[in-house]
């Protein structure tokens, strides 16, 4: 099993940036898939972005397309999430999860929050108008 971090959340100006991380440790983090996913107050979680355990794919939810880019590292054992042009309606509780995979499902990606076993306890991100 994976522990995880997530740091990197704040207060930012609509239309800044930010830059989420997630660190992993325990289990060898090469052999999972990683999803990022957000909750705002009085609303379900939702899937943000997506990166395949090999980092070689990556698949993001219609509303943040164009504007965040997944990433993954393994031989740092950490995930990114590459923010920009960000609305007051980004605002939200950004969380990382993993999920094992096989070495045969290197390029999946999972979407929906019940598919991932692990959770990080989340950062904050604000964004003002």
């Amino acid at each position: 099993q994976v522990q995880l971090v997530e740091s990197g959340g704040g207060l930012v100006q609509a239309g800044g940036s930010l830059r989420l991380s997630c660190a992993a440790s325990g289990d060898t983090f090469s052999s999972y898939v990683v999803g990022w996913f957000r909750q705002a107050p009085g609303k379900e979680r939702e899937f943000v972005a997506s990166v395949s355990s090999n980092g070689g794919s990556t698949g993001y939810a219609d509303f943040v397309k164009g504007r965040v880019t997944a990433s993954k590292d393994n031989a740092k054992n950490s995930v990114y999430l590459q923010m920009v042009s960000l609305q007051p309606e980004d605002t939200a509780v950004y969380f990382c999860a993993a999920r094992a995979t096989s070495s045969f499902n290197r390029g999946r990606l999972y979407y929906s929050p019940a598919e991932f076993d692990y959770w990080g306890q989340g950062t904050q991100v604000t964004v003002f108008s």
